[in-house]
């Protein structure tokens, strides 16, 4: 996941994603042609470590691999979805999910303030369905190393790929 937080850092977070990992490209504070720029360099990085690219929000951008959430979507593109709650899972795989992100599963400072779900709880609401299910919320590589076994297919975040110091002294 990106957004503003990120700043240069978005650059070494990029780099750190293993072969084949996935961008959600967000970045809604920033302006439209500044965004336009930024997605073009976003994806020419991405492009050679075969990352997916997917972006948030209604106006395409160009080589973008799919979407999050609603929005047009190109044939044979992907569709990932948040789900807070089992309604909102059943809801994307109504709309044709190919991947669900379920959140917050501990606290996290994108939404302060948001009761977190847990391990369990957040399993619970995909359970059956059928759809992937990315971890997204207060996650690093370690947290998802214990959920695996829950049926979790990966891991997102945005704090996780801040150094120390920009994660505690960017405020939300």
């Amino acid at each position: 996941m990106t957004d503003e937080r990120m700043g240069d850092e978005l650059w070494a977070a990029i780099q750190a994603l293993p072969r084949g990992a996935g961008i959600v490209f967000r970045h809604h504070a920033t302006g439209l042609a500044e965004r336009r720029a930024l997605f073009a360099r976003v994806a020419r990085v991405a492009r050679p470590k075969r990352l997916m690219l997917i972006r948030a929000g209604s106006t395409p951008f160009g080589p973008e691999a799919g979407v999050h959430g609603h929005g047009s979507l190109r044939p044979g593109g992907v569709r990932t979805w948040a789900a807070h709650s089992r309604a909102e899972a059943i809801a994307g795989k109504r709309a044709g999910a190919d991947l669900l992100f379920v959140s917050p599963l501990y606290p996290t400072r994108s939404h302060p303030g948001a009761g977190a779900l847990g391990p369990a709880r957040a399993a619970a609401i995909a359970r059956g369905l059928g759809i992937p299910v990315i971890a997204l919320g207060g996650m690093d590589a370690a947290r998802f190393r214990k959920l695996r076994k829950a049926g979790f297919h990966g891991w997102a975040a945005i704090d996780a790929w801040l150094p120390d110091q920009k994660r505690n002294a960017v405020p939300i």
